[in-house]
């Protein structure tokens, strides 16, 4: 199984995909995130140990470009570079979960960065034919990864949405473009949520019902603020991870 999770910045899809991640280890299943965020903080989320020494593989430049075959002056490198001892040398666990932290794949500032994103694509691709995995991805903000068809090998993707307009306009343009690159199946998880009203919000703006939905959660924010992993929370969002991997499961 292979998920992807996006959505507007600031809606909350690393939270949902941490629950996710920690539900799935306790019913027995081999759990990898990649963290493919251009600011990625799973590993804080998740409480790993020594986070200001993990560094985005996409940061790496000097790596990426060795790993490409690129020579300086030359407009040729490898288009299928060697990746497998990066995945193992890169990837990091902590309590029953694997993590790469991979980075955004995306352009850089003076003009198109090709080998280096070759390399990260090919790594990305390389972890999401894991069979024996469930592998979540947890995406950068908005909708620009999916015009640069970086998700290949997803087999469903969740849109984080909370009870604003400007939120539920951002995903349904991701649903949109997620259709338009076939990813098989699209969901919707609302977050954020408050009262029924807010339900009935998500439902009729989305003109679908969220197959879940994670109330406003005053022990996750305070969680965040005193650096506990949320994995360490009893119950932190009632039953709605469970919920949501039952839906997943389905």
């Amino acid at each position: 199984m292979k998920i992807a999770i996006s959505g507007k910045g600031g809606v909350g899809k690393t939270t949902i995909m941490a629950l996710l991640a920690n539900e799935f280890k306790k019913s027995g299943k081999e759990v990898l995130i990649i963290d493919a965020d251009p600011s990625p903080h799973m590993a804080e989320t998740l409480g790993f140990k020594d986070i200001e020494k993990i560094k985005p593989i996409a940061e790496m430049t000097k790596l990426l470009v060795e790993r490409s075959g690129k020579v300086e002056g030359s407009p040729f490198y490898n288009m299928n570079p060697q990746v497998n001892d990066l995945l193992h040398d890169f990837m990091i666990s902590h309590e029953g979960i694997k993590l790469m932290v991979l980075g955004a794949i995306q352009t850089g500032d003076k003009g198109c960065a090709c080998p280096e994103n070759n390399v990260l694509r090919r790594m990305l691709t390389k972890l999401l034919l894991s069979p024996e995995q469930v592998v979540l991805l947890d995406m950068e903000a908005g909708v620009e990864h999916l015009g640069r068809g970086t998700i290949a090998g997803i087999d469903q993707l969740l849109i984080v949405v909370i009870p604003a307009r400007s939120s539920i306009r951002t995903a349904l343009k991701i649903k949109k473009l997620a259709e338009d690159v076939r990813i098989p199946r699209i969901d919707f998880i609302g977050n954020l949520i408050k009262n029924e009203r807010d339900r009935q919000f998500l439902s009729e703006g989305l003109g679908v019902t969220p197959i879940a939905f994670f109330a406003d959660s005053q022990e996750i924010r305070e969680a965040e603020r005193d650096e506990i992993p949320l994995t360490h929370i009893a119950a932190p969002a009632e039953n709605a991870p469970q919920l949501l991997m039952e839906a997943l499961t389905r």
